[in-house]
């Protein structure tokens, strides 16, 4: 069942490559150049597309995360970090900004936008330093806050997201082709939205910072601009990877119950989903995506997907003829290097290792490399969120 899980979870991941979904967007050269601005875990490849199919003048900067190989030819590369915003987060985000500066009325600003972009491309609002941005963000990822209201504090703490890029465009005609790695497929809140109008305010943001109990900075802080126009298409979104796996299920005779994308715990829904999968009828398919949080308070290693996982693998345990498989299209859940994990109703019984102390400390990773069930498949090329599937065999 290991083998149909895998398949199920690549053909989610296929149906939402760049290689595929791209290039029907790209529009015809402009009399002038095409400046293309790729930002995000699929910006190799969707920079590469561009290159192929746009003849003409076309220059650009795709940024990836530090290790993320390259091979473009006309687009100059540059690494950044992430989660957490580094220098080169901060010279990549100057650097967009200053590519976006040049463009002429003639010229075409193309940006390629994908998950990751938010930490990628950082510039901290005036009076900011990048150290007391880092702590920001730290905090936000470590405390189980939603993207949402993450990306919404990165956007009233920034320089180039919530619009800002598309500012410095003007007067070139902007064209943003977006993969989304958000619930609900919001553009603010895709890359924190640098080249759309931000319906948010500073007092939304600092709301998010009050409820979950964290300080935020006494500088940095400014309003967004909220009206913009420019062209904005979503060309792959979570929901095509439901439906390419649930197809997939389907091809190989398993019944799909598609449970849409999720929000929430990780452990909460991973035992929520785990009971309905001990009461599902024999030769189902439970497929869900979304993006989930770890509320982190143990020393531990993992992700929200191998969190699920372990989660799930407590509640179903006895129960050989359910198998699981939680990752991140992306290929990287967490802390990496795995995308996710494999579970089943053995889990527990195969382990040497108590599984409650191991979600307690949050080091679902720990747990699943020790026993030889984490998913490893490098960086996919794309990002469409989480992909959770369980079977029950027939």
């Amino acid at each position: 069942m290991k083998d149909a899980l895998e398949r199920i979870f690549r053909a989610g991941v296929e149906a939402c490559r760049a290689e595929r979904v791209l290039a029907p967007h790209l529009p015809a050269s402009p009399p002038g150049r095409t400046i293309v601005l790729a930002i995000g875990k699929a910006a190799v490849a969707m920079a590469r597309v561009a290159e192929t199919a746009l003849p003409g003048r076309l220059t650009g900067l795709a940024v990836v995360p530090h290790g993320t190989a390259g091979g473009l030819e006309r687009v100059e590369l540059i690494h950044a970090g992430h989660p957490v915003p580094d220098a080169g987060s901060v010279e990549a985000a100057q650097r967009l900004l200053a590519l976006a500066g040049e463009a002429g009325e003639e010229d075409l600003v193309l940006v390629l936008l994908s998950g990751g972009a938010s930490a990628l491309a950082c510039l901290p609002g005036d009076g900011l330093d990048l150290a007391e941005k880092r702590r920001v963000t730290e905090a936000l990822l470590r405390s189980g806050t939603a993207i949402g209201e993450i990306n919404n504090v990165r956007r009233h703490l920034s320089r180039i997201k919530g619009g800002r890029l598309a500012l410095a465009a003007a007067p070139a005609r902007l064209l943003t082709l977006a993969i989304s790695d958000v619930a609900g497929d919001r553009p603010e809140n895709i890359g924190s939205g640098p080249t759309v109008a931000d319906p948010t305010t500073i007092a939304d943001a600092k709301a998010v910072l009050a409820r979950h109990g964290i300080a935020g900075p006494a500088a940095g802080w400014s309003e967004t601009p909220k009206a913009l126009t420019s062209d904005y298409w979503i060309v792959a979104r979570p929901a095509d990877a439901i439906a390419a796996a649930a197809a997939e299920a389907t091809r190989l005779g398993y019944r799909p119950v598609l449970l849409g994308e999720c929000d929430g715990e990780a452990r909460e829904l991973g035992r929520a989903h785990a009971g309905l999968a001990l009461k599902a009828a024999k030769g189902t398919a439970l497929i869900s995506g979304g993006e989930l949080v770890v509320r982190v308070t143990g020393d531990g290693s993992g992700g929200r997907n191998r969190e699920y996982a372990l989660a799930a693998a407590l509640k179903m345990d006895g129960r050989a003829d359910i198998h699981g498989l939680a990752a991140d299209t992306d290929g990287i859940d967490g802390a990496g290097p795995a995308a996710g994990a494999f579970f089943d109703g053995t889990t527990l019984a195969r382990s040497e290792r108590a599984a409650a102390e191991a979600l307690a400390a949050n080091d679902s990773g720990g747990f699943f490399d020790a026993l030889g069930d984490s998913f490893v498949t490098g960086p996919t090329g794309t990002n469409v969120n989480d992909l959770r599937i369980i079977l029950i065999a027939p």
